[in-house]
């Protein structure tokens, strides 16, 4: 077994228990409270949801006045605020539970070059910010918030790209190349989120670029494996492997994935072969595995385990417990989204491990598609939603709520 990094043999942390609701939403106020129980009841119909999707994609495409609506209900539960300023208030709040915050600049959806430059600014200043706060360690970035999707499209599909397309694709190396610059500069890790198999090659391939370039001595840069594809695992050992032989520390977050269905739908579509994994047990396997390569090999990655699933957090703070693996180790973080999983969160920080929170911020209308994934994403997962209402359910009870 390989060596663990910053082992500490006279350190046992406390076991969570992911089943406590008053430190699960300690930070929740009643009113709080009661938001969220109406909106996982509402999202937990599936004919509602894809309702409500329909509904206020047709009202933001008619200029309807409904962003009072949103942002006192959906967009309060999972994003931080519309502006920096405003979210550091919800990171204040989350730091006094020793929560810490990944700064989620939420805009999606731009196509032109002059959106993406207008962008950079903004996530330096981000990290700037971040720089500046005890509780902020991470900012995170999506590829596509800085190059065409047509333009990843065609360099994942390995067609040769004409003058214009090249010197375009420079401008998005440079984009990158600026953010990951003054992130490693000011010591802010980047979680360079996921993206579609079907531009995730041109992705990979700059993402690794940029751990190569800053993560000489520390993980600040890191890729993310989504699980829920086939051959992940093998290309995570591939990715240390690489790491190890270029002499840089790997940065993995390890997630189960986003896209299923989009995934599955456009490969029936066209004809090849599905890349998602043929069941959640395949999935779930190789994800704790990957988790369990990624806490035996600490001494040559960094690993960012984010998942809402209890079992799996678990099991890797029973691995650090086992094998006396700080639970502060500044290689292993922990990380849920704002407004999901609170029990995993609230009770994995009360225990000492490291967790953040990813945080979106940005205009109502510009994170529009990051709140319809997330009512997605509670429709879809077998259980999220009912498990939710439970513990929500059980923390009213007991502060007499209902």
């Amino acid at each position: 077994m390989h060596g663990y990094y910053l082992c500490n043999p006279k350190y046992t942390p406390l076991k969570p228990e992911f089943d406590n609701t008053e430190i699960a939403f300690r930070s929740k106020t009643d009113g709080e409270l009661k938001r969220a129980k109406f909106l996982f009841s509402f999202m937990s119909s599936a004919q509602l949801t894809k309702m409500g999707i329909g509904a206020t994609n047709l009202a933001m495409s008619l200029h309807l006045p409904i962003k009072w609506l949103l942002r006192n209900t959906i967009f309060n539960q999972f994003c931080g605020g519309e502006t920096m300023e405003e979210t550091a208030h919800t990171a204040e709040v989350l730091a006094r539970y020793k929560v810490d915050t990944i700064l989620d600049y939420g805009v999606e959806g731009k196509e032109s070059e002059d959106q993406f430059d207008r962008a950079v600014p903004e996530f330096i200043r981000a990290i700037k910010y971040a720089a500046s706060q005890e509780h902020i360690p991470f900012i995170s970035l999506k590829i596509t918030g800085f190059s065409r999707f047509a333009l990843l499209e065609k360099i994942h599909a390995g067609k040769s790209l004409n003058m214009e397309e090249d010197a375009e694709w420079k401008r998005v190396y440079g984009r990158i190349d600026a953010i990951c610059g003054a992130a490693a500069a000011h010591k802010i890790m980047v979680l360079i989120d996921a993206e579609e198999t079907w531009i995730i090659e041109p992705c990979n391939q700059l993402t690794e670029a940029m751990m190569e370039k800053y993560n000489r001595e520390e993980a600040y840069i890191f890729n993310t494996y989504q699980f829920y594809c086939h051959g992940t695992l093998e290309f995570l050992k591939y990715s240390l492997e690489q790491a190890v032989k270029k002499g840089y520390i790997l940065g993995a977050k390890l997630v189960r994935g986003a896209y299923m269905e989009k995934e599955r739908a456009r490969a029936k579509e066209m004809g090849y072969v599905d890349p998602i994994q043929p069941n959640k047990m395949s999935t779930d396997q190789d994800y704790d595995a990957g988790v369990l390569f990624c806490l035996e090999h600490l001494d040559t990655l960094a690993v960012f385990i984010g998942t809402h699933n209890e079992k799996s957090c678990a099991a890797a703070a029973a691995f650090m417990e086992q094998h006396h693996i700080d639970p502060h180790n500044k290689r292993v973080f922990f990380s849920q989204l704002f407004g999901m999983s609170d029990n995993i969160s609230f009770n994995l920080a009360d225990s000492g491990y490291s967790v953040s929170k990813y945080l979106p911020y940005g205009p109502v209308k510009d994170v529009i598609p990051y709140l319809m994934r997330r009512a997605q994403e509670n429709t879809s997962v077998a259980g999220q939603t009912s498990r939710e209402l439970l513990l929500i359910n059980k923390e009213m009870k007991r502060r007499k709520l209902a």
